[in-house]
């Protein structure tokens, strides 16, 4: 799997699970209100990033021989 496709992966994965499960729960304030820096945009950004790192470290798991 190349980085574009992990990545899109990790977006819209991450991006789902903010805005269809997270975002109901969540107390306004940490919300994301389009097209503005807020606190919720951060959320979604470290769910995304927790996303791709995780789909690389599965990646090089499958990727080495095992021993």
């Amino acid at each position: 799997m190349n980085n574009w496709l992990r990545a899109l992966i990790a977006v819209v994965a991450g991006n789902a699970l903010y805005f269809v499960v997270l975002t109901p729960v969540l107390p306004p304030g940490l919300r994301h209100t389009p097209f503005a820096y807020d606190l919720g945009l951060a959320i979604d950004f470290v769910i995304c990033l927790a996303l791709y790192l995780g789909l690389g470290r599965l990646q090089q798991r499958r990727a080495r021989p095992p021993a």
